[in-house]
């Protein structure tokens, strides 16, 4: 069904609308009041009557979950109770900031298949399904996807940085802890309630230590868990028969007790990145090395040698089981349960954590195979991420070393692994999954860093198992301007001249060069 043209016509009989309407957080509190002046003045010059309003706000444009408003305007469209013939919206990107720019597209595709069109107000060009909107279209969703992109870099860079100078990032701070407000000269503003939030941009937020009761009763956990050899879930129940209950007003469990007792904030150490979940795309637990920290950066409330002690004790008691009483242990949760998580891990008795398991098998989902448990989630996804993560700075660090063995002179952006060979070119190195598709043949997609721009970007094509290096495509940016490529597993011969077995032709171009600023 073909969508309604937008009609400018004032004799014509009046389009009934629907606007919506999207803010990305709470501090854009005026956001959705300019995005609906504009979209009035849209309707006004077009004989549009706006008759129904869906908003979503301080929601993420990143994806579709948790915006409620989209979410039903979608569904009154493919229902047929729509009672509108035009979507009105601020822009491309209040529409979605999806990093697949395809499905900003898609939820547009459903609406106008149902007989309802889509406009964005404030931009340059009519969406009248014309080739030019299409384009623009298309352009526009890979800039909102990649202002997401660059901004969520610059956001977890500053992120670091304030961790590194002892402030804290989110989260609340925890029993016996409390969250306090300084200003940019480090005096202290005042203490922060739960829920409560900075209002100006320079202040920042720090832990301290809370009631004298609380941090008293801590330091007690400590010393029921290291001296009187109480296990985790025996404290917990000491502490509900006490009447205590946790800092989120709840009872006492295993697992609350736990991280009490192996968190390093209780003496001090400021951490962050332990676990990420950038763009709202797959969440990951980051191991010890990614980690951001800085030791010493409140004042603790544990003693430094009772802390560390109970550390012992809980890796201690991990190590005295073998593999074999790992998996008989995990198994018998499995067959329980029926499903098993690390929240289910972490609560049960006799069972060491989760983290355990994962430390001595490489990851819960090794793990969970060992019991013949599959989650839902593709987690073997997740794993080859992991790995890539590790592979690529061996692969960049080869690199150095063999442009430096020739006489090369390489130069590396520890931010971005952006290379600069002979201060003449850059080189970005993307390492490229194998995917198997539906037909048993092989894919590759190669994504090109569009923000750096470098000028020869070395696509790594990874094996059957992803595990190793298959080829390499040397792919310069005057002859790829795209922001992403599709290779099978025989490509053209256009595509032939680009591929080598080794990075060998890539040292050659450095050796030539050098020789030639030389002469």
């Amino acid at each position: 069904m073909a969508a309604t043209p937008v009609s400018a016509d004032p004799d014509s009989p009046a389009l009934r609308a629907a606007q919506y309407v999207r803010m990305s957080t709470d501090h854009q509190q005026y956001s959705t009041e300019n995005q609906a002046d504009k979209i009035r003045e849209y309707a006004a010059k077009r004989n549009i009557e706006i008759v129904r309003t869906y908003a979503d706000e301080g929601k993420s444009g990143l994806r579709i979950d948790g915006r409620k408003a989209l979410q039903e305007l979608i569904k009154d469209v493919q229902s047929g109770k729509a009672d509108f013939q035009i979507i009105l919206v601020y822009d491309v990107s209040r529409w979605g900031r999806f990093q697949d720019p395809d499905e900003g597209a898609y939820y547009e595709y459903i609406c106008r298949n149902a007989g309802i069109a889509v406009a964005y107000c404030a931009e340059q060009f009519e969406n009248d399904g014309s080739s030019v909107s299409s384009l623009f279209k298309t352009v526009k969703r890979s800039m909102a996807g990649e202002y997401s992109r660059e901004l969520s870099a610059k956001v977890f860079a500053g992120q670091c940085r304030l961790i590194e100078l002892g402030y804290r990032q989110g989260g609340p701070a925890g029993f016996g802890l409390r969250r306090a407000l300084i200003d940019h000269t480090g005096a202290l503003k005042g203490e922060l309630s739960r829920g409560e939030h900075k209002s100006l941009q320079t202040d920042r937020v720090i832990l301290q230590p809370g009631p004298d009761t609380e941090v008293a009763l801590v330091n007690r956990i400590y010393h029921w868990f290291v001296n009187d050899n109480l296990s985790e879930s025996e404290i917990a129940e000491r502490l509900n028969a006490q009447g205590t209950l946790t800092d989120l007003g709840r009872g006492w469990t295993r697992a609350t007790v736990r991280e009490v007792l192996s968190n390093e904030k209780y003496i001090g150490n400021n951490i962050f990145n332990r676990r990420s979940f950038k763009l709202k795309q797959l969440r990951i637990v980051n191991r010890p090395e990614q980690w951001v920290r800085k030791d010493g950066a409140f004042e603790g409330i544990v003693p430094q040698a009772l802390f560390y002690t109970a550390q012992g004790i809980l890796r201690a008691r991990a190590h005295r089981y073998t593999n074999e009483e790992l998996i008989d242990k995990l198994r018998g949760l499995y067959e329980r349960h029926g499903y098993l998580s690390g929240l289910i891990i972490d609560e049960a008795e006799g069972v060491p954590s989760a983290a355990a398991y994962a430390h001595r098998f490489g990851s819960l989902i090794r793990a969970y195979q060992t019991v013949g448990f599959t989650p839902d989630r593709d987690y073997q996804y997740l794993e080859i991420n992991q790995f890539l993560r590790r592979l690529h700075p061996e692969v960049v660090g080869e690199t150095e070393r063999m442009i430096a063995e020739i006489g090369g002179s390489v130069e590396r952006d520890p931010a971005t692994d952006l290379l600069t060979v002979n201060r003449e070119f850059t080189v970005s190195l993307v390492l490229t999954r194998c995917q198997q598709v539906d037909n048993g043949r092989r894919r590759w997609k190669v994504r090109f860093d569009t923000t750096l721009a470098p000028d020869i970007t070395v696509a790594v094509r990874l094996n059957d198992s992803n595990q190793a290096a298959l080829d390499y495509y040397l792919l310069p940016r005057l002859d790829f301007g795209q922001p992403r490529i599709h290779l099978a597993e025989h490509n053209g011969s256009e595509f032939e001249s680009y591929r080598f077995d080794s990075l060998d032709y890539l040292y050659g171009m450095a050796r030539h060069m050098r020789i030639r600023r030389v002469a």
